[in-house]
């Protein structure tokens, strides 16, 4: 079990991870691959190895994936979602890269998915989540046209998915769920609204979430998972009350999670690797003040640098 972050070993796992045509996996999360394209290159840049993925390659791939409507697909020949449309923004923001989008269609597809009660749906077909909140304000913020929305309708709906615990589910009456309550802080956040709820009874149910081995869970009676060290970890940064959790103690979860031979971060230790938990737990390192690591922003879940450098 490696005590320390694993950073060249990392880089070589992300940057692998395009190369393997012969895997399995690889097609069966063809959907995923401009979601993988962010996680990856934010933990990249956190790690400091930004350029060890082709800047141009990447430009040209999510331009590509862009639809008439607007919105872009996970990869070629998939729909337009919400989910993707906001990598894509993060892909291109972080490479400074963003004034080579369509932002007005971006802009226009976003808007077309709030719906008359403030909600968001991910796509044409309908589905409403609290996250679509979340990625619809940050994509809007983003590009700074959070004039194209009700806002004040989207925090109206987001405060409807608040439980007598203090959490947030998907939607309102939904179970409490760290993934949500991160989706919700965060939304609550990028509108200046979190004076609209009770912020301590939410980070006790927050800091609830760390298990005796350090590491959090989703839910109540659940196992840890590496990504949660972002989900809730962020939404107590946000509300400032980070130190409610033991951070040495989540580190050492975190790193524990590492394959040391062909780098990569699992949802736990002895688990296959994955670049959604590496990212994640990359970043949960990074906010919690882990040595060379650049600084990640509690919000967007990208670079502080990249969110100071567009003015954020």
């Amino acid at each position: 079990m490696a005590d320390s972050l694993l950073i060249s070993t990392h880089v070589k796992y992300i940057q692998s991870l395009d190369k393997r045509t012969d895997e399995l996996e690889y097609w069966l999360t063809e959907h995923l691959r401009l979601n993988g394209l962010y996680w990856g290159l934010t933990a990249l840049d956190l790690m400091n190895n930004i350029d060890a993925l082709p800047r141009e390659e990447i430009i040209n791939y999510v331009k590509s994936l862009q639809h008439e409507n607007g919105g872009f697909g996970g990869h070629t020949g998939h729909d337009p979602h919400m989910l993707y449309t906001l990598s894509a923004i993060q892909v291109m923001v972080t490479l400074d890269a963003v004034d080579m989008l369509d932002t007005d269609k971006i802009v226009s597809y976003v808007a077309s998915m709030q719906m008359e009660d403030g909600s968001f749906k991910g796509d044409e077909w309908g589905e409403v989540d609290s996250r679509f909140v979340y990625i619809g304000l940050m994509a809007l913020k983003l590009l700074k046209r959070m004039d194209a929305i009700n806002v004040d309708k989207a925090v109206e709906w987001v405060l409807k998915c608040q439980n007598y615990d203090g959490g947030f589910g998907n939607t309102p009456g939904a179970e409490s769920h760290s993934g949500q309550v991160c989706c919700c802080v965060g939304a609550l956040a990028l509108t200046n609204s979190l004076h609209l709820i009770d912020q301590d009874m939410l980070g006790w149910w927050l800091c609830e979430r760390q298990l005796k081995n350090g590491g959090l869970n989703g839910r109540p009676e659940k196992l840890e998972d590496v990504c949660y060290s972002w989900w809730v970890s962020s939404a107590l940064a946000i509300i400032g009350r980070l130190h409610w959790i033991n951070k040495e103690k989540l580190s050492q979860f975190i790193l524990s999670a590492q394959d040391p031979e062909d780098g990569g971060i699992s949802d736990r230790p002895g688990n296959m690797v994955d670049v959604y938990h590496t990212c994640f737990g990359v970043a949960g390192l990074s906010l919690l003040g882990y040595p060379g690591l650049k600084k990640v922003n509690p919000i967007y879940c990208m670079p502080e640098h990249v969110i100071a450098r567009v003015g954020l």
